[in-house]
């Protein structure tokens, strides 16, 4: 008799296939990525201690501040996994309502819009549409705007922005590494320096402001290692938005919905949006949420006549799994108020690691935070001069490097992509205060253990520098 060649699912929630896992990624997904990380072992899998405590297969304890803003009660919180079940067990909604009103999709559509118009009367009437990631919530914004400036050409952007990877998305992300072999692109973009107000005014007059499909930017970057623009950038471009007409859209997929101490982190900065996606936090890390908010004169452009229904649409967009949790996300972090507990927390992390930039700068070049959207950013391993190797190549290494010595010292991080030298510090918004005070120590103790960024490199065995060595030779 043959044996089934197939894996179970329930076998694999038993746990049986845990000890195989990399093996099966390496060979039959991202390879190149899990092969790198697990080269500094911290590859996983990972089972959860608590939702704010991750434990590797060799009984290494970490406290969880990676996942991308995308945690904002950590990993399988009790009171949303309790919901989820009893969603499961009540719910008689149909589960993909595509052509079809559910409560579910209503209830989050009005919530959030009766949020947001809290903050800004204006948008009492914005409406939202749904879909499964933030790259999706900025496509479609930018195909919206474009509806409504149909006869516009250019899209402008700002350097080191992240705005997905999806072809669209990835034409506004002016990243060579991640762009290269992609052009041309659809629709002709213009990338102008973040934070430069004077910039953004003379490109608005030598392209004209009708030929400007509309403006995209971040309020703060969170890929390019948390970079907050000067005061009046924001609003400065929100005015001339206003004055010529042009849809001006927030990416708020990082920094909306408390992370950086505010709901609408565009809004505390003075600038109101025509359009704000949304995504990571909706999804209560258990599921995919995008979200586009808009104002109703922008959405009637693409779908406010009979024959234009479909212009927009996608299957799983506005599924009732997705939209209960979203809808049970925002509530706890309307109840616990997580926005304000962020912005503690927060203003505690960013005075500690000022503290360790001062007290190691030939570690940490600089320092950056909003909430609790942390950074640190670091001096490279080895000057250049020394190897015969790019700077884009030491900066990985240094972000790797750097990466490995805080797992040791019990931290997970995660990789900043536009800036391959830092690392991003980005805990759950209702991380317990005693874990968030170990979670600082176990930062400073690292801090303290490596004093420069040469030891990040001198502190790695030479065996494991010739595996990684080896490995991004291979495959790089």
């Amino acid at each position: 008799m043959m044996l089934d060649p197939f894996i179970r699912a329930d076998e694999v929630l038993d746990q049986k296939w845990d000890s195989r896992a990399l093996e099966l990624e390496l060979e039959h997904g991202n390879g190149g990525l899990l092969g790198l990380v697990s080269r500094v072992g911290s590859a996983g899998p990972f089972r959860t201690l608590s939702p704010w405590e991750l434990e590797d297969p060799g009984g290494h304890r970490t406290l969880n501040a990676s996942g991308y803003s995308a945690l904002p009660f950590g990993d399988g919180y009790p009171p949303l996994l309790e919901f989820v079940r009893s969603y499961l067990e009540k719910n008689r909604q149909i589960g993909l309502p595509q052509q079809s009103v559910t409560p579910w999709r209503a209830a989050l559509e009005t919530n959030l819009i009766r949020l947001l118009a809290q903050f800004a009367p204006s948008h009492a009437d914005s409406r939202v549409f749904f879909s499964n990631s933030g790259t999706e919530a900025v496509e479609g914004a930018i195909k919206f705007a474009k509806a409504a400036r149909p006869r516009a050409k250019h899209l402008i952007h700002f350097s080191k922005a992240y705005h997905g990877k999806t072809l669209l998305s990835l034409s506004l992300t002016p990243n060579p590494s991640l762009q290269r072999g992609f052009e041309p692109w659809l629709i002709p973009t213009v990338t102008l320096p973040f934070g430069d107000l004077e910039q953004f005014k003379s490109t608005l007059k030598k392209l004209g402001p009708d030929n400007v499909v509309c403006v995209l930017l971040e309020p703060i970057q969170g890929e390019a290692g948390v970079v907050i623009p000067p005061p009046g950038f924001l609003r400065g471009v929100g005015e001339l938005c206003g004055k010529y007409g042009i849809p001006s859209i927030a990416d708020e997929i990082q920094s909306g919905l408390g992370r950086t101490g505010h709901w609408f982190e565009s809004l505390a900065q003075g600038w109101e949006p025509d359009i704000i996606c949304l995504a990571k936090p909706l999804g209560g890390g258990l599921t995919a949420v995008g979200a586009t908010l808009m104002r109703d004169a922008i959405f009637k452009k693409l779908l406010g006549k009979t024959n234009d229904v479909k212009r927009h649409s996608n299957t799983f967009g506005g599924n009732s799994l997705a939209m209960a949790i979203g809808l049970k996300s925002l509530e706890i972090l309307r109840e616990q108020n997580l926005p304000e507990r962020s912005q503690r927390l927060g203003k505690v992390g960013l005075e500690r690691l000022l503290n360790m930039k001062e007290r190691h700068p030939e570690l940490l070049a600089e320092v950056r935070g909003a909430g609790l959207l942390l950074a640190m950013v670091f001096r490279p391993v080895v000057g250049t001069k020394w190897l015969p190797i790019g700077g884009q190549i030491v900066g990985e290494l240094t972000g790797l490097l750097a990466q490995r010595a805080f797992y040791q010292g019990g931290v997970q991080l995660n990789f900043t992509l536009n800036v391959a030298k830092a690392l991003r510090v980005t805990p759950a918004m209702n991380m317990p205060e005693e874990l968030f005070e170990e979670l600082l120590l176990k930062l400073e103790h690292t801090v303290e253990r490596t004093k420069t960024a040469g030891r990040l490199l001198t502190g790695t065995s030479r065996a494991e520098l010739l595996s990684l060595g080896e490995y991004v030779l291979k495959n790089g």
